[in-house]
């Protein structure tokens, strides 16, 4: 029996994946995360041999819990649900680690087949999405120049998220175990990157590049 870890900030999505796997042999879902650093927590204390992770997540995006998940865990294997069909987005997941991209309304039986294939140690993309990759891998598989992936450093981007979330500097300072002036530096260095001038800017830009949920 294979082993997985649901990770998604909207508990009726979980509830919805939790039920139909359940009754999908071979399948057994051991844990439930809420945001990102919950489910790499959780990675590490139930070694799971799949995690589905919502890309857009409180707390640690599934972007940067991938990276982590992969350098820490990496005995897990990784599907991203994502509502974005977004070339960026799925071509650096993958760049991390990932063993498939879902899109969030793909039919249930497509989740089943990624599954499989993600422990058979294959990538599996939602159907609607593979021309998008393929365009952005034929030229060279580079990222486009203006991505928040190639301007920003992987803790400037956490630094960033959690700003965008509202998170004060000592709390992102005791978040991250490290000194109010590190964060500071961090903030200026982001807003000199990205030529934004106030918190309010940096929360927009976060949003509209998918390091923040909405809500």
């Amino acid at each position: 029996m294979l082993r997985v870890l649901l990770a998604d900030d909207h508990h009726l999505f979980r509830d919805g994946l939790r039920a139909l796997i359940r009754v999908t042999p071979g399948f057994s879902v051991i844990g439930e995360a809420a945001d990102g650093l919950e489910a790499l927590r959780l990675c590490h204390e139930l070694r799971p041999n799949l995690i589905l992770l919502d890309i857009s997540m409180p707390g640690l995006n599934g972007l940067e819990a991938t990276r982590r998940i992969r350098a820490e865990v990496p005995e897990t294997r990784i599907l991203i649900l994502s509502m974005h069909a977004d070339r960026r987005f799925v071509a650096e997941t993958l760049r991390a680690g990932a063993s498939g991209y879902l899109l969030k309304d793909s039919p249930f039986p497509d989740v089943v087949r990624a599954m499989h294939a993600a422990m058979e140690g294959h990538v599996f993309l939602s159907p609607a999405i593979t021309d998008v990759v393929a365009q952005d891998f034929a030229v060279r598989g580079e990222p486009a120049a203006t991505s928040v992936f190639q301007k920003l450093s992987a803790r400037e981007r956490e630094v960033l998220q959690l700003l965008a979330e509202g998170r004060g500097t000592k709390e992102i300072a005791a978040h991250l175990s490290v000194s109010g002036k590190t964060i500071e530096t961090h903030r200026r260095q982001i807003m000199e990157k990205l030529d934004l001038h106030s918190v309010a800017e940096l929360t927009k830009y976060a949003i509209r590049e998918g390091l923040t949920p909405l809500e």
